[in-house]
């Protein structure tokens, strides 16, 4: 996972520039990080079938204010032909995404188990079978459980979730300054499901970020994740409301 040759520094600039999340940083966290004197990498948790091999990492800097800083890199591919170390000359086919915070990680893979299980996919048996999969992805969540607030940098969470937005019809300006009154936040995976588009498998999660203002008021961002794109990349979009997430789904889904 490491080189011990590897500077800090070099680590570093390896880990941010092979993530596919990196500008989701904080713009504060990156910068604590160009004072990293040292650092210590160890895995934190693995779990691997016949459709997902996903590891999670737990890299520790010390800043040169004498305090400790976390990143959790979450490492995930599908299943390889061989389970022992990769060749320098053999590509990394991985997918590598880093967050500063756990609870995020383990958000983001509980996203990977929930895209990989034994679900039904669209194509596989029919017609019958692609309506009763749309029917599950149109059908209206259970009765969900109370929220639990977490007031931890809710108004810069907001603003990623929207910069990391690629659809043109998400949340505009008036949205984002609405959210810089939030102080606590609350996440939600509302839905996930792997299906078949274009003769390609493709995994579609949606989740609720519910934000809870300073006037006492909630609001919330419906983020779709998606790989229903043409090359089979991992695409964010974001919507104002549950419905119109839904219909996005479906749309990429193709399905009339």
């Amino acid at each position: 996972m490491s080189d011990p040759y590897e500077t800090t520094e070099q680590h570093l600039e390896r880990l941010l520039r092979r993530a596919l999340n990196s500008f989701d940083l904080p713009d504060s966290t990156v910068e604590r990080l160009g004072t990293a004197l040292a650092h210590s990498s160890s895995l934190h948790s693995s779990h691997h079938s016949s459709v997902l091999h996903r590891e999670t990492y737990r890299h520790t800097y010390l800043l040169s204010d004498g305090t400790p800083l976390t990143l959790w890199e979450l490492v995930h591919g599908g299943p390889r032909g061989a389970t022992g170390p990769r060749s320098r000359t053999e590509p990394d086919l991985r997918h590598h995404e880093l967050y500063d915070d756990e609870a995020d990680v383990h958000v983001a893979a509980a996203r990977l188990a929930g895209g990989c299980g034994e679900a039904p996919m669209f194509g596989d048996d029919g017609p019958q079978a692609d309506l009763e999969v749309l029917t599950v992805l149109m059908a209206a969540p259970p009765v969900p459980l109370p929220r639990m607030y977490a007031p931890d940098n809710s108004a810069d969470h907001a603003r990623r979730v929207l910069r990391r937005a690629e659809n043109s019809d998400g949340p505009g300006e008036e949205t984002a300054r609405l959210l810089r009154a939030a102080f606590a936040h609350h996440i939600t995976q509302v839905f996930g499901r792997q299906c078949r588009v274009d003769g390609r498998d493709a995994g579609f999660t949606l989740y609720e970020h519910a934000f809870l203002l300073l006037d006492g008021s909630e609001t919330s961002l419906w983020e779709v994740e998606h790989t229903a794109t043409p090359d089979g990349r991992h695409m964010c979009e974001v919507y104002g409301d549950e419905q119109s997430a839904r219909g996005a789904m479906e749309s990429r889904a193709h399905i009339c």
